[in-house]
């Protein structure tokens, strides 16, 4: 019984260092693919990671952005500014606060980006295809709880 609770141990030790191995691997190729494409577009990385932000959860604040994506307030002017300048996103009013400021960003300019991300996004899909309901229930939850780590961990070393 020993040996196959140390076997057991093992197989969960190396399927654990598995997972942990292929994030790192997926985390590489993801760095490289926005690389790719903002060159296509003119964007810097940090660029593209605050404009998927604006995307996801926007209109949102400049300060609340660079909480956000972790930066200081006066890197993300310089990164607003470029956006802008791009014509990536708009400063506008708040309509709850004339004093304050929110971003959103253009969807008729944002087309360009899900062009680009199209091949990544029909290859999720398909792999996607692959796994009944439930499988994908755990794999979602896998990684919702991985982003969510990742974030505490961030926190936990502090902003510089």
């Amino acid at each position: 019984m020993d040996s196959a609770v140390s076997g057991d141990a093992r197989r969960r030790r190396r399927l654990t260092a598995g997972i942990k191995e292929s994030l790192r691997e997926l985390n590489i190729q993801l760095s490289l693919l926005n690389h790719r494409v903002g060159a296509r577009v003119d964007l810097r990385d940090v660029d593209l990671d605050c404009l998927d932000l604006i995307g996801r959860h926007g209109p949102l604040g400049p300060t609340t952005l660079a909480r956000r994506a972790g930066l200081h307030p006066a890197t993300i002017t310089g990164i607003l500014d470029r956006l802008q300048r791009g014509g990536w996103i708009v400063r506008e009013r708040d309509p709850a606060d004339r004093r304050a400021v929110l971003v959103r960003a253009l969807e008729d300019r944002n087309t360009e980006l899900f062009r680009l991300y199209a091949g990544m996004n029909a290859a999720m899909d398909a792999l996607c295809g692959g796994y009944d309901e439930t499988e994908l229930e755990v794999i979602e939850s896998f990684l919702r709880r991985t982003a969510a780590a990742g974030r505490a961990a961030t926190d936990e070393l502090g902003s510089d």
